[in-house]
């Protein structure tokens, strides 16, 4: 047995009787210590992610730098185009003038011919491609993977190997001549085997599945890949898009031999206008000008079709 617990130190003792006698015990005042905060979060990540937005910050104006110089440059005059100046002394608007008055063929028919040569050469990749590339992916005959190599290997024979061959044959046939031009250019550029890679490798990324599921409701292979296949393949297209139209409009080497037709000539090509006798000196502000100039459909276009490149691929996903 124990005897009677003696009250705790300083605590008097509390009056009662039986059990429904009320003990108030009164505790000490403890003291306790706040814990210590600390950022939520790990701080190696947040640092490499803030030297990430630094690096992307830099390269991203190192890239805008030369579109800069020539925005700046068009404004600027002769002597003052060669001088490594960032604000134009004094601002002058010849250069701009001379390009929408006086440049011959006009601006507007430079980019009339840029634009239908780009345009028609893009489609014809879309189209070309992306049945090939679903060939590749999907189809299986005789000799397709020695095919698709065959078609890898032209990525590693350089244009110029071809000129002499390709020329003759397209003066053969009289496609050097007139409107003729217009045809050779389309011709030359109508499919490229990097487009064809970049459809077949895209293709290959989506399930079988959802082309069984539409080979059992009846569809053929065209069907299939019109009217499933194709749509899936958004973000492919939209890439395909932008880099083939960018490379027709920038495109200098086939247009330059094949059209000799002064009203046929491309921006690029007229970017060869602003030479000074003998090719020792250059007329910096109006060709800065047609480079601004020729640099707005390519940012239009990629804005435009950033669009659909992002809603491509959350449609692309399987929904159940």
């Amino acid at each position: 047995m124990t005897g009677p617990t003696d009250p705790a130190p300083g605590v008097p003792p509390v009056q009662g009787g039986g059990a429904t006698a009320q003990v108030a015990v009164a505790a000490a005042p403890v003291t306790t210590t706040a814990p210590e905060v600390r950022p939520v979060g790990d701080t190696g990540v947040n640092w490499r992610r803030r030297l990430a937005y630094a690096l992307m910050i830099t390269y991203a104006i190192l890239m805008f730098t030369p579109f800069a110089w020539s925005v700046i440059t068009s404004f600027k005059t002769q002597p003052d185009s060669i001088r490594l100046t960032f604000i134009p002394d004094p601002p002058t608007l010849d250069a701009w003038r001379y390009v929408f008055n006086d440049l011959r063929p006009s601006i507007f028919r430079l980019f009339l011919n840029s634009g239908a040569i780009a345009l028609t050469i893009t489609i014809s990749n879309l189209v070309l491609a992306s049945l090939a590339g679903y060939a590749f992916a999907r189809l299986r005959f005789p000799g397709r993977e020695i095919l698709f190599l065959v078609v890898l290997a032209t990525l590693m024979i350089p244009d110029q190997l071809r000129l002499v061959p390709v020329y003759i044959l397209l003066n053969t046939i009289g496609l050097t001549r007139g409107f003729g031009q217009y045809i050779a250019v389309v011709l030359v550029m109508a499919i490229m085997g990097a487009n064809i890679f970049l459809m077949r490798q895209y293709f290959l990324s989506i399930p079988r599945d959802i082309e069984e599921a539409a080979r059992i409701d009846g569809a053929g292979f065209f069907t299939t890949f019109w009217r499933v296949m194709l749509p899936l393949a958004t973000p492919a297209l939209s890439a395909v898009s932008i880099l083939q139209f960018q490379g027709s409009w920038n495109a200098f080497f086939w247009p330059f031999i094949l059209l000799r037709d002064p009203d046929y000539f491309t921006v690029p090509i007229a970017l060869t206008f602003f030479r000074g006798q003998g090719g020792f000196t250059t007329n910096y502000p109006p060709l800065m000008a047609v480079v601004v100039l020729a640099t707005v459909p390519i940012l239009v276009l990629y804005i435009f079709f950033q669009r659909y490149f992002v809603e491509g691929i959350a449609a692309s996903g399987v929904k159940g």
